[in-house]
């Protein structure tokens, strides 16, 4: 399953003692949820710096950075996300009663 995410982050929240010095630049560890529902901003990813597992053992807050929203997926089976508009189908009844 592949998917396009578009993602907006606020790279002044980065935490500066985070960021991993490398050979070919300066990288920062995040983690992103895709999650099943939207919020109420039509959002259905979040992002946020990666943890430790003793952050995470000791339930330390997150360090959110932005959010996203899914743009595209390949996965068929995906229900398409409602479009806001109510149609109304007529149904033709066979039934002799």
């Amino acid at each position: 399953m592949a998917k396009l995410i578009a993602l907006s982050i606020d790279v002044t929240k980065f935490d500066k003692s985070k960021l991993v010095k490398g050979k070919k630049g300066t990288y920062a560890n995040i983690t992103i949820s895709v999650n099943d529902e939207e919020d109420q901003f039509g959002n259905d990813v979040s992002v946020w710096e990666s943890q430790s597992k003793e952050e995470r053992d000791a339930k330390e807050n997150r360090n959110f950075l932005g959010n996203g929203k899914t743009i595209w997926s390949s996965e068929e089976s995906a229900p398409k996300k409602p479009s806001g508009k109510k149609v109304l189908v007529e149904e033709e009844d066979d039934l002799p009663f």
